[in-house]
Protein backbone atom coordinates (compact mmCIF):
# COMPACT_ATOMS: atom_id res chain seq x y z
CA UNK A 1 0.00 0.00 0.00
CA UNK A 2 1.33 3.45 -0.84
CA UNK A 3 2.76 5.27 2.16
CA UNK A 4 0.40 7.97 3.42
CA UNK A 5 -2.61 6.77 1.42
CA UNK A 6 -4.17 4.92 4.34
CA UNK A 7 -3.07 4.34 7.91
CA UNK A 8 -3.72 0.95 9.52
CA UNK A 9 -2.13 -1.33 12.14
CA UNK A 10 -2.10 -5.12 11.53
CA UNK A 11 -1.63 -7.87 14.20
CA UNK A 12 1.95 -9.13 14.15
CA UNK A 13 1.09 -12.81 13.67
CA UNK A 14 -2.19 -12.67 11.76
CA UNK A 15 -1.56 -14.88 8.72
CA UNK A 16 -5.02 -14.10 7.32
CA UNK A 17 -3.48 -10.95 5.79
CA UNK A 18 0.20 -11.70 5.35
CA UNK A 19 0.96 -9.80 2.12
CA UNK A 20 4.49 -11.13 1.81
CA UNK A 21 3.32 -14.77 1.89
CA UNK A 22 0.46 -14.31 -0.57
CA UNK A 23 0.45 -15.82 -4.03
CA UNK A 24 0.93 -13.61 -7.09
CA UNK A 25 -2.79 -13.62 -7.89
CA UNK A 26 -3.71 -12.69 -4.31
CA UNK A 27 -1.26 -9.78 -4.35
CA UNK A 28 -2.73 -8.55 -7.66
CA UNK A 29 -6.27 -8.62 -6.20
CA UNK A 30 -5.16 -6.64 -3.12
CA UNK A 31 -3.34 -4.11 -5.31
CA UNK A 32 -6.39 -3.55 -7.51
CA UNK A 33 -8.66 -3.11 -4.47
CA UNK A 34 -6.30 -0.50 -2.99
CA UNK A 35 -6.11 1.40 -6.30
CA UNK A 36 -9.89 1.44 -6.54
CA UNK A 37 -10.28 2.70 -2.95
CA UNK A 38 -7.69 5.46 -3.48
CA UNK A 39 -9.45 6.55 -6.65
CA UNK A 40 -12.85 6.72 -4.96
CA UNK A 41 -11.53 8.61 -1.95
CA UNK A 42 -9.59 10.98 -4.19
CA UNK A 43 -12.71 11.73 -6.22
CA UNK A 44 -14.71 12.85 -3.18
CA UNK A 45 -11.90 14.38 -1.10
CA UNK A 46 -9.90 16.21 -3.79
CA UNK A 47 -12.72 16.86 -6.22
CA UNK A 48 -13.24 15.88 -9.81
CA UNK A 49 -10.89 17.59 -12.30
CA UNK A 50 -11.98 17.94 -15.89
CA UNK A 51 -9.58 16.01 -18.13
CA UNK A 52 -8.41 17.54 -21.37
CA UNK A 53 -7.81 15.28 -24.32
CA UNK A 54 -5.21 16.44 -26.85
CA UNK A 55 -6.34 18.09 -30.07
CA UNK A 56 -4.16 17.98 -33.15
CA UNK A 57 -3.05 21.42 -34.27
CA UNK A 58 -3.73 22.33 -37.86
CA UNK A 59 -1.56 25.15 -39.17
CA UNK A 60 -2.22 24.44 -42.82
CA UNK A 61 -5.74 25.85 -42.51
CA UNK A 62 -7.16 22.88 -44.39
CA UNK A 63 -10.17 22.02 -42.24
CA UNK A 64 -11.20 25.24 -40.50
CA UNK A 65 -13.72 27.47 -42.30
CA UNK A 66 -12.82 30.94 -43.52
CA UNK A 67 -14.19 34.00 -41.77
CA UNK A 68 -17.47 35.32 -43.05
CA UNK A 69 -17.84 39.06 -43.62
CA UNK A 70 -21.58 38.87 -43.02
CA UNK A 71 -22.79 40.30 -39.67
CA UNK A 72 -22.75 37.59 -37.00
CA UNK A 73 -25.67 39.19 -35.14
CA UNK A 74 -28.91 40.86 -36.17
CA UNK A 75 -30.38 44.04 -34.75
CA UNK A 76 -28.73 46.77 -32.62
CA UNK A 77 -26.44 44.55 -30.55
CA UNK A 78 -22.70 44.85 -30.01
CA UNK A 79 -20.71 42.94 -32.61
CA UNK A 80 -18.38 41.57 -29.94
CA UNK A 81 -20.54 41.23 -26.83
CA UNK A 82 -23.89 40.48 -28.48
CA UNK A 83 -25.53 42.79 -25.93
CA UNK A 84 -28.12 45.37 -27.08
CA UNK A 85 -26.55 48.81 -26.77
CA UNK A 86 -26.72 52.32 -28.16
CA UNK A 87 -23.17 52.13 -29.54
CA UNK A 88 -23.63 48.79 -31.28
CA UNK A 89 -22.17 50.12 -34.54
CA UNK A 90 -19.37 52.22 -33.02
CA UNK A 91 -15.87 51.25 -34.01
CA UNK A 92 -14.14 49.32 -31.20
CA UNK A 93 -11.29 50.88 -29.24
CA UNK A 94 -8.38 48.71 -28.05
CA UNK A 95 -6.36 50.00 -25.08
CA UNK A 96 -3.08 48.52 -23.80
CA UNK A 97 -3.39 47.93 -20.04
CA UNK A 98 -1.15 46.50 -17.28
CA UNK A 99 -0.98 43.49 -14.98
CA UNK A 100 1.36 45.09 -12.45
CA UNK A 101 0.03 44.67 -8.87
CA UNK A 102 0.90 48.26 -7.97
CA UNK A 103 -1.30 49.49 -10.84
CA UNK A 104 -4.33 47.47 -9.72
CA UNK A 105 -7.26 47.75 -9.72
CA UNK A 106 -7.41 48.66 -13.40
CA UNK A 107 -9.87 51.23 -14.70
CA UNK A 108 -12.26 50.29 -17.49
CA UNK A 109 -12.51 46.51 -17.49
CA UNK A 110 -16.06 46.36 -16.15
CA UNK A 111 -17.14 48.15 -19.36
CA UNK A 112 -14.96 46.17 -21.79
CA UNK A 113 -16.63 43.97 -24.41
CA UNK A 114 -13.53 41.79 -24.62
CA UNK A 115 -10.20 41.50 -22.79
CA UNK A 116 -7.05 39.69 -23.87
CA UNK A 117 -4.30 38.64 -21.48
CA UNK A 118 -1.23 37.54 -23.39
CA UNK A 119 2.38 36.58 -22.61
CA UNK A 120 4.79 39.51 -22.51
CA UNK A 121 7.96 37.91 -21.11
CA UNK A 122 11.02 40.14 -20.89
CA UNK A 123 14.63 39.25 -20.16
CA UNK A 124 13.82 35.80 -18.80
CA UNK A 125 10.96 36.91 -16.54
CA UNK A 126 7.50 35.65 -17.47
CA UNK A 127 4.91 38.41 -17.32
CA UNK A 128 1.69 39.15 -19.17
CA UNK A 129 -0.04 42.26 -20.49
CA UNK A 130 -3.67 43.09 -21.17
CA UNK A 131 -5.62 44.81 -23.89
CA UNK A 132 -9.20 45.91 -23.30
CA UNK A 133 -11.62 46.16 -26.24
CA UNK A 134 -14.41 48.75 -25.84
CA UNK A 135 -17.44 49.15 -28.07
CA UNK A 136 -20.82 49.04 -26.35
CA UNK A 137 -20.12 50.88 -23.11
CA UNK A 138 -18.28 54.14 -22.52
CA UNK A 139 -16.12 54.02 -19.39
CA UNK A 140 -15.29 57.32 -17.72
CA UNK A 141 -11.57 56.68 -18.07
CA UNK A 142 -9.22 53.86 -18.98
CA UNK A 143 -5.87 53.08 -17.42
CA UNK A 144 -3.29 52.79 -16.65
CA UNK A 145 -2.18 52.71 -20.26
CA UNK A 146 0.87 50.65 -21.17
CA UNK A 147 3.20 50.43 -24.12
CA UNK A 148 2.34 48.65 -27.34
CA UNK A 149 3.45 45.23 -28.55
CA UNK A 150 3.06 44.02 -32.11
CA UNK A 151 1.03 40.93 -31.11
CA UNK A 152 -1.64 43.17 -29.56
CA UNK A 153 -1.70 45.38 -32.65
CA UNK A 154 -2.48 42.28 -34.70
CA UNK A 155 -5.36 41.30 -32.38
CA UNK A 156 -6.79 44.84 -32.43
CA UNK A 157 -6.57 45.08 -36.21
CA UNK A 158 -8.58 41.87 -36.58
CA UNK A 159 -11.36 43.48 -34.52
CA UNK A 160 -11.28 46.66 -36.67
CA UNK A 161 -10.30 48.61 -33.56
CA UNK A 162 -8.58 51.94 -33.02
CA UNK A 163 -5.40 51.18 -31.06
CA UNK A 164 -4.41 53.17 -27.94
CA UNK A 165 -1.04 52.83 -26.19
CA UNK A 166 1.71 54.78 -24.42
CA UNK A 167 4.90 54.14 -26.37
CA UNK A 168 5.91 50.62 -27.31
CA UNK A 169 8.60 48.16 -28.25
CA UNK A 170 10.73 49.01 -31.27
CA UNK A 171 8.93 46.30 -33.23
CA UNK A 172 5.50 47.69 -32.34
CA UNK A 173 6.41 51.32 -33.02
CA UNK A 174 7.77 50.32 -36.42
CA UNK A 175 4.40 48.78 -37.31
CA UNK A 176 2.56 51.87 -36.06
CA UNK A 177 4.90 54.08 -38.12
CA UNK A 178 4.02 51.95 -41.14
CA UNK A 179 0.35 52.80 -40.56
CA UNK A 180 -0.85 49.22 -40.13
CA UNK A 181 -3.60 50.41 -37.75
CA UNK A 182 -5.32 53.66 -36.78
CA UNK A 183 -3.70 54.52 -33.47
CA UNK A 184 -3.52 57.02 -30.63
CA UNK A 185 -0.08 57.01 -28.95
CA UNK A 186 0.18 59.04 -25.75
CA UNK A 187 3.97 59.05 -26.20
CA UNK A 188 3.69 60.89 -29.54
CA UNK A 189 5.04 57.97 -31.57
CA UNK A 190 3.44 55.83 -34.23
CA UNK A 191 2.94 58.68 -36.67
CA UNK A 192 0.49 60.72 -34.57
CA UNK A 193 1.04 63.31 -31.84
CA UNK A 194 -1.55 62.40 -29.19
CA UNK A 195 -0.03 63.26 -25.80
CA UNK A 196 -2.41 66.22 -25.36
CA UNK A 197 -5.33 63.80 -25.02
CA UNK A 198 -3.72 61.80 -22.17
CA UNK A 199 -2.77 62.58 -18.57
CA UNK A 200 -0.86 61.18 -15.61
CA UNK A 201 -2.14 60.62 -12.10
CA UNK A 202 -0.18 61.21 -8.93
CA UNK A 203 2.01 58.29 -7.93
CA UNK A 204 1.01 56.46 -4.78
CA UNK A 205 2.57 53.57 -2.89
CA UNK A 206 4.84 51.44 -5.07
CA UNK A 207 3.52 52.83 -8.37
CA UNK A 208 6.06 53.56 -11.10
CA UNK A 209 5.73 56.32 -13.67
CA UNK A 210 4.54 53.65 -16.15
CA UNK A 211 1.54 52.97 -13.91
CA UNK A 212 0.24 56.55 -13.90
CA UNK A 213 -0.86 57.09 -17.52
CA UNK A 214 -4.61 57.42 -18.14
CA UNK A 215 -7.02 58.73 -20.75
CA UNK A 216 -10.64 59.81 -20.54
CA UNK A 217 -12.70 57.75 -22.96
CA UNK A 218 -14.28 60.93 -24.30
CA UNK A 219 -10.75 62.06 -25.25
CA UNK A 220 -10.19 58.84 -27.19
CA UNK A 221 -13.25 59.59 -29.29
CA UNK A 222 -12.18 63.22 -29.67
CA UNK A 223 -8.68 62.23 -30.82
CA UNK A 224 -10.07 59.69 -33.28
CA UNK A 225 -12.26 62.34 -34.86
CA UNK A 226 -9.42 64.89 -34.91
CA UNK A 227 -7.21 62.36 -36.71
CA UNK A 228 -9.95 61.65 -39.23
CA UNK A 229 -10.42 58.03 -38.28
CA UNK A 230 -13.52 56.17 -39.38
CA UNK A 231 -15.92 55.82 -36.44
CA UNK A 232 -18.29 53.12 -37.72
CA UNK A 233 -17.39 49.50 -37.17
CA UNK A 234 -16.73 47.09 -40.01
CA UNK A 235 -16.16 44.11 -37.74
CA UNK A 236 -18.50 41.24 -38.59
CA UNK A 237 -18.67 40.19 -34.94
CA UNK A 238 -18.97 36.94 -33.03
CA UNK A 239 -22.13 34.80 -33.07
CA UNK A 240 -24.11 34.39 -29.85
CA UNK A 241 -26.62 32.11 -28.18
CA UNK A 242 -29.06 32.72 -25.35
CA UNK A 243 -28.08 32.08 -21.75
CA UNK A 244 -29.02 28.63 -20.54
CA UNK A 245 -32.12 28.64 -18.31
CA UNK A 246 -31.28 28.82 -14.63
CA UNK A 247 -32.49 25.28 -13.89
CA UNK A 248 -30.23 23.91 -16.65
CA UNK A 249 -27.04 25.53 -15.31
CA UNK A 250 -24.56 23.68 -13.09
CA UNK A 251 -24.21 24.68 -9.45
CA UNK A 252 -20.72 26.08 -9.91
CA UNK A 253 -17.21 25.51 -11.17
CA UNK A 254 -13.70 26.85 -10.69
CA UNK A 255 -11.10 27.75 -13.34
CA UNK A 256 -7.51 28.37 -12.35
CA UNK A 257 -5.15 30.07 -14.82
CA UNK A 258 -1.66 29.19 -13.71
CA UNK A 259 0.29 32.31 -14.61
CA UNK A 260 3.16 32.70 -12.13
CA UNK A 261 2.97 34.60 -8.86
CA UNK A 262 0.53 37.48 -8.53
CA UNK A 263 -0.51 37.13 -12.17
CA UNK A 264 -2.43 33.94 -11.39
CA UNK A 265 -6.11 34.35 -12.20
CA UNK A 266 -9.08 32.36 -10.92
CA UNK A 267 -12.69 32.34 -12.02
CA UNK A 268 -15.63 31.07 -9.98
CA UNK A 269 -18.79 30.30 -11.91
CA UNK A 270 -21.83 32.08 -10.52
CA UNK A 271 -25.03 30.22 -11.39
CA UNK A 272 -27.41 33.13 -10.80
CA UNK A 273 -25.66 35.55 -13.18
CA UNK A 274 -24.24 32.88 -15.50
CA UNK A 275 -20.86 34.62 -15.21
CA UNK A 276 -17.37 33.91 -13.87
CA UNK A 277 -16.22 36.06 -10.95
CA UNK A 278 -12.57 36.86 -11.43
CA UNK A 279 -9.91 36.76 -8.71
CA UNK A 280 -6.46 38.14 -9.50
CA UNK A 281 -3.45 37.35 -7.38
CA UNK A 282 -5.78 36.02 -4.63
CA UNK A 283 -7.69 39.35 -4.56
CA UNK A 284 -11.22 39.81 -5.99
CA UNK A 285 -10.74 41.74 -9.24
CA UNK A 286 -12.69 44.99 -9.43
CA UNK A 287 -12.82 48.07 -11.66
CA UNK A 288 -10.94 51.06 -10.20
CA UNK A 289 -13.66 53.52 -11.29
CA UNK A 290 -16.95 51.65 -10.94
CA UNK A 291 -15.87 49.31 -8.09
CA UNK A 292 -17.72 46.52 -9.92
CA UNK A 293 -16.47 42.94 -9.68
CA UNK A 294 -14.98 41.76 -12.96
CA UNK A 295 -17.15 38.82 -14.05
CA UNK A 296 -17.01 37.84 -17.74
CA UNK A 297 -19.78 35.71 -19.23
CA UNK A 298 -17.32 33.82 -21.43
CA UNK A 299 -13.70 32.73 -21.00
CA UNK A 300 -11.42 31.42 -23.72
CA UNK A 301 -8.11 29.71 -22.99
CA UNK A 302 -6.09 29.78 -26.21
CA UNK A 303 -2.77 27.96 -26.52
CA UNK A 304 -0.07 29.60 -28.67
CA UNK A 305 3.67 29.09 -28.95
CA UNK A 306 6.02 31.87 -27.88
CA UNK A 307 9.67 32.84 -28.26
CA UNK A 308 11.90 35.84 -27.64
CA UNK A 309 12.98 37.95 -30.62
CA UNK A 310 16.72 37.33 -30.99
CA UNK A 311 19.33 39.11 -33.10
CA UNK A 312 21.07 35.88 -34.17
CA UNK A 313 18.01 34.21 -35.76
CA UNK A 314 17.59 34.08 -39.55
CA UNK A 315 13.90 34.99 -39.72
CA UNK A 316 13.79 35.25 -43.50
CA UNK A 317 14.89 31.62 -43.73
CA UNK A 318 11.65 30.81 -41.91
CA UNK A 319 9.67 32.57 -44.60
CA UNK A 320 8.65 35.51 -42.37
CA UNK A 321 9.66 39.16 -42.12
CA UNK A 322 12.90 40.04 -40.33
CA UNK A 323 11.76 41.97 -37.23
CA UNK A 324 15.12 43.79 -37.13
CA UNK A 325 14.83 45.18 -40.62
CA UNK A 326 14.67 48.98 -40.57
CA UNK A 327 15.74 49.29 -36.93
CA UNK A 328 18.87 51.07 -35.71
CA UNK A 329 22.00 48.93 -35.48
CA UNK A 330 22.43 49.60 -31.74
CA UNK A 331 19.05 47.95 -31.13
CA UNK A 332 20.44 44.71 -32.51
CA UNK A 333 24.03 44.73 -31.18
CA UNK A 334 26.03 46.55 -28.54
CA UNK A 335 25.51 47.16 -24.83
CA UNK A 336 22.07 48.75 -25.31
CA UNK A 337 20.67 46.11 -27.66
CA UNK A 338 17.17 44.71 -27.14
CA UNK A 339 17.86 41.19 -28.41
CA UNK A 340 15.89 38.78 -26.23
CA UNK A 341 13.98 41.53 -24.46
CA UNK A 342 10.70 41.26 -26.38
CA UNK A 343 8.70 38.23 -27.45
CA UNK A 344 6.81 37.04 -30.48
CA UNK A 345 3.62 35.06 -29.88
CA UNK A 346 2.55 32.70 -32.65
CA UNK A 347 -0.97 34.13 -32.75
CA UNK A 348 -1.48 34.63 -36.48
CA UNK A 349 0.23 37.92 -37.23
CA UNK A 350 1.22 38.40 -40.88
CA UNK A 351 4.71 39.68 -40.08
CA UNK A 352 6.70 37.26 -37.92
CA UNK A 353 4.44 34.22 -37.42
CA UNK A 354 4.67 30.83 -39.11
CA UNK A 355 1.61 29.47 -37.25
CA UNK A 356 -1.92 30.79 -37.01
CA UNK A 357 -3.95 27.98 -35.45
CA UNK A 358 -4.02 26.42 -31.99
CA UNK A 359 -6.00 24.59 -29.33
CA UNK A 360 -8.72 26.49 -27.44
CA UNK A 361 -10.93 25.75 -24.45
CA UNK A 362 -14.20 27.58 -23.83
CA UNK A 363 -16.01 28.26 -20.58
CA UNK A 364 -19.60 29.45 -20.88
CA UNK A 365 -22.89 28.43 -19.28
CA UNK A 366 -20.80 26.83 -16.52
CA UNK A 367 -19.30 24.21 -18.82
CA UNK A 368 -15.97 23.46 -20.51
CA UNK A 369 -15.79 22.87 -24.25
CA UNK A 370 -12.82 22.22 -26.54
CA UNK A 371 -11.93 23.41 -29.99
CA UNK A 372 -9.52 25.53 -32.00
CA UNK A 373 -8.65 29.17 -32.57
CA UNK A 374 -7.59 30.52 -35.94
CA UNK A 375 -6.33 33.89 -37.17
CA UNK A 376 -5.40 33.62 -40.82
CA UNK A 377 -1.91 35.14 -41.00
CA UNK A 378 -2.31 36.30 -44.58
CA UNK A 379 -3.50 39.66 -43.22
CA UNK A 380 -3.72 41.42 -39.85
CA UNK A 381 -7.27 42.41 -40.83
CA UNK A 382 -8.42 38.81 -40.57
CA UNK A 383 -10.75 38.05 -37.68
CA UNK A 384 -9.58 35.91 -34.77
CA UNK A 385 -12.00 33.00 -34.94
CA UNK A 386 -13.04 30.39 -32.40
CA UNK A 387 -14.28 26.93 -33.40
CA UNK A 388 -15.72 23.96 -31.50
CA UNK A 389 -14.71 20.33 -32.04
CA UNK A 390 -17.09 20.06 -35.00
CA UNK A 391 -15.37 23.07 -36.68
CA UNK A 392 -18.42 25.26 -36.14
CA UNK A 393 -17.86 28.82 -34.97
CA UNK A 394 -18.44 29.05 -31.22
CA UNK A 395 -21.57 30.92 -30.16
CA UNK A 396 -20.83 32.98 -27.07
CA UNK A 397 -23.23 33.95 -24.34
CA UNK A 398 -24.11 37.68 -24.60
CA UNK A 399 -21.67 39.60 -22.45
CA UNK A 400 -17.98 40.10 -21.88
CA UNK A 401 -15.45 37.68 -23.41
CA UNK A 402 -12.14 37.24 -21.58
CA UNK A 403 -9.33 35.55 -23.56
CA UNK A 404 -6.42 34.03 -21.66
CA UNK A 405 -3.57 33.20 -24.05
CA UNK A 406 -1.19 30.62 -22.61
CA UNK A 407 1.92 28.91 -23.91
CA UNK A 408 2.23 25.12 -24.19
CA UNK A 409 3.02 23.55 -20.83
CA UNK A 410 1.45 26.28 -18.70
CA UNK A 411 -1.10 24.82 -16.33
CA UNK A 412 -4.75 25.64 -16.11
CA UNK A 413 -7.41 23.60 -14.40
CA UNK A 414 -11.20 23.44 -14.51
CA UNK A 415 -13.03 21.89 -11.56
CA UNK A 416 -16.74 21.48 -12.37
CA UNK A 417 -19.52 21.41 -9.79
CA UNK A 418 -22.74 19.76 -10.92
Amino acid sequence: MAAGAFSSVLPAKDNSFDFLNMSGKQKLVVFLVVVALVSVVGYFVVGKKETRKPIELNNKNQSLPSASKDPANTGPVGAISGVPCENWNRRPVAVMQPVDPQARPIAGFSDADMVFEMPNPAEGIFVTRLIGIYQCDTPEEVGSIRSARHDYINVAKGLDAIFVGWGGSAFAIKKLDEGVIDNIDCNDQGGKSASQYCFRKERTGLMRIEDTGYIKFAKILEAAKDFGYRMESKFAGYPHQEDKPLDARPQGGHLRIGFPGNMEAEYDYDRETNSYKRTWGSVPDTDRTTKERIAPKNIVVAIAENEQIMANVDYKARGVQDPWEGLEEWEKVGPRNISGRYNNLQFGDPWFDSKDTGVAYYYLNGEQKQGMWKKDKSSAENKLMFFDEANNEVKFVPGQIWVEVMVPGQKFEWTPQQ
